[in-house]
């Protein structure tokens, strides 16, 4: 019994520990991490805040049926119940037993659906960017002034079998040392981020050009596939700064791994900045002059 104590205590800390918010860092996931990301929009907020209750209400779901066999096991063993009982039917049990786990969907379902309404319901946004998937690798398309600017997102480092040959590498390369990725970051960071200024509201248009992937981004609470052919899209609207990290989400070849997706969130004064230069970059790399003096107004 007592060993039997000790490991539903543990599984029950476990359910509860795996709904907590609180066991990883911001953006990023974490040496040993349990639970989720720190969550940086109000959708991830309510994710994670559903999914505590959930396994709350699993943990003691678990615990009340193991002490319920226990139960039955040691007051109708043959040492303890000598003469068994002999009947077939208890109608107030099995009224109880169909009509309980009943309540209990109702009351899981409804919380579920309101959250995914919630979730799939785009409002009217502020800011619209298209996110397409290759293989094996990303592109972001902003729309400036009736212009599409288009920014290729690649792995950085990629093609190195260890970080100290990615480090390595990259140095003889002649990249800087702000541009070689961190050993947490490494398979994460990408060539060029996703920028979007913080405490607005971004529709997210994402599809495919060749086969199926997966647009993701845990600490925002999002994910949606990327289908060849079809446009389909999410929202987010990011209340905290920072760098955040995600990885297609989809079996989508060989070098699946090797897709991640880094989106920069940025204070208002910093977007525009950052965004003139997203242009420039574009100019110099296509050859495309654009003249486009970029404005934050003038995004759609």
């Amino acid at each position: 019994m007592a060993r039997l104590t000790a490991a539903l205590t543990f599984t029950g800390l476990l359910a509860l520990g795996a709904g907590s918010a609180y066991a990883a860092g911001l953006g990023q996931p974490d040496p040993w991490q349990l639970g989720y990301q720190e969550p940086a929009t109000d959708i991830a907020e309510r994710v994670q805040n559903l999914s505590w209750w959930l396994h709350v209400l699993a943990a003691v779901i678990t615990l009340f049926v193991t002490a319920l066999l226990v139960y039955v096991c040691v007051k109708f063993s043959a040492k303890n119940n000598p003469t068994p009982s002999r009947f077939t039917h208890n109608t107030t049990v099995e009224v109880v037993w169909t009509v309980v786990p009943v309540l209990i969907l109702v009351a899981m379902a409804y919380p579920s659906i309101k959250l995914l309404y919630y979730q799939e319901t785009v409002p009217e946004s502020e800011l619209t960017i298209k996110a397409t998937g290759y293989q094996w690798y990303w592109d972001y398309t902003y729309n400036v002034e009736g212009e599409d600017i288009v920014v290729e997102s690649l792995m950085a480092g990629k093609g190195y079998s260890t970080y100290d040959e990615m480090v390595a590498g990259m140095k003889a390369e002649g990249e800087p040392d702000e541009a070689i990725p961190g050993e947490m970051e490494w398979k994460l960071a990408a060539t060029a981020p996703m920028v979007v200024p913080v405490n607005t509201k971004v529709r997210l248009h994402v599809t495919a050009a060749d086969v199926m992937h997966a647009w993701t981004v845990p600490s925002f609470g999002v994910k949606v596939d990327a289908v060849p052919g079809r446009l389909n899209e999410l929202w987010f609207e990011a209340t905290k700064t920072g760098r955040f990290y995600g990885q297609c989400s989809e079996l989508c070849g060989r070098d699946h791994s090797y897709m991640p997706i880094m989106v920069d969130v940025v204070p208002q004064e910093e977007w525009e900045e950052r965004l003139n230069g997203i242009v420039e970059e574009y100019a110099a790399r296509t050859g495309k002059p654009t003249g486009v003096k970029v404005a934050a107004a003038a995004v759609e």
